[in-house]
């Protein structure tokens, strides 16, 4: 079945109905009617029901608010969705992904699945934008028991990742993001953490052994670690990240790791240099066959002396002489 809504900018979107959408087209149009009732003229709607996902208002990662979704098909729930996706709130506290800049042209359930097809405007959005709009629409929708997938298309065409390969079905596993309701299961983990040698102006490689709690994305472990710092098992490595450092947010999608920490980061530990710091996460980070690249922000901004996104320097790395095993065990 065919769903057509032509939603510009969504805030107050014009609608065109085609006649083979015209039931979904009046459930969408009764229930912004009853949205609007319900969020209008200040008053507050109730944080219960459904989880519909928002972006932050640094940009930087998706936050829910819950709703109450009484539509049973469905093409009444995912019109509900919609309206709540594209209803820009009063209060500011956050963004709601379809009043971002974007146009949707049309929407296809067909079985478990379902395609968003967006106008070409959709292109203009920052690669930090879109993953996280796109993150945000995606989960909002596979709650529906009856959707598992969800694909983006522009004018047709598939949608792409940064290296240009088409991004596929998606679905709520797509985007790594704990929102800490799983159940905890631990695994063993070895992971390869880069730290400063004694001058401060190289990278070590070193490996580290631990159980880590699988409700955290392995990321966000990763991070956790090397704010750690050396565990002292091995003498000559050093840290490279102020402890003092906090962690806003850590999340992966498309091979770029979005990694949001507090200005803590900007002041230098020892003598590593802040270049050192950046690379001691992206080495890191890159060591893992999900991130192919890192996006640094602090306070949900990139620096000015930042770059976009970091990729993998082993000119600056090097081993540690005159032992045999480099090897880091905690």
């Amino acid at each position: 079945m065919r769903i057509f809504c032509f939603l510009k900018k969504l805030n107050n979107p014009p609608v065109k109905v085609s006649s083979l959408g015209a039931g979904f087209m009046a459930a969408l149009l009764a229930t912004v009617l009853l949205i609007g009732s319900l969020t209008g003229c200040g008053a507050n709607v109730e944080e219960s029901g459904t989880p519909i996902y928002y972006v932050n208002i640094g940009e930087t990662g998706i936050e829910s608010h819950s709703f109450e979704i009484t539509g049973e098909s469905t093409e009444e729930i995912i019109s509900q969705m919609l309206v709540y996706l594209a209803k820009t709130p009063e209060k500011l506290e956050y963004k709601a992904p379809l009043s971002m800049g974007i146009t949707i042209n049309s929407i296809e359930i067909n079985a478990n699945r379902v395609t968003i097809d967006f106008a070409s405007d959709y292109k203009e959005l920052s690669t930090t934008k879109e993953v996280l709009i796109r993150a945000a629409i995606v989960k909002t929708i596979v709650q529906i028991s009856a959707v598992r997938y969800v694909v983006f298309t522009i004018d047709g065409e598939p949608l792409v990742d940064v290296k240009g390969q088409p991004v596929g079905w998606m679905t709520a596993d797509t985007f790594i993001y704990n929102d800490g309701n799983a159940i905890n299961t631990y695994d063993e983990v070895v992971i390869k953490l880069y730290f400063a040698n004694e001058s401060g102006d190289m990278l070590i490689g070193a490996y580290r052994d631990k159980f880590y709690s699988t409700n955290v994305p392995l990321e966000l472990f990763v991070v956790e670690e090397l704010i750690a710092g050396p565990s002292g098992q091995v003498v000559g490595l050093y840290p490279t990240i102020n402890s003092e450092t906090k962690i806003i947010s850590v999340s992966t999608s498309d091979g770029v790791c979005y990694v949001n920490l507090d200005s803590a980061f900007l002041t230098p530990v020892n003598n590593v240099p802040i270049e050192n710091s950046v690379y001691s996460i992206v080495n890191s980070l890159t060591e893992l066959s999900t991130v192919k690249k890192v996006q640094i922000l602090v306070n949900g901004e990139i620096p000015s002396t930042f770059t976009s996104s970091y990729e993998r320097n082993t000119d600056i790395t090097t081993v540690l002489e005159n032992i045999v095993d480099s090897e880091e065990i905690n």
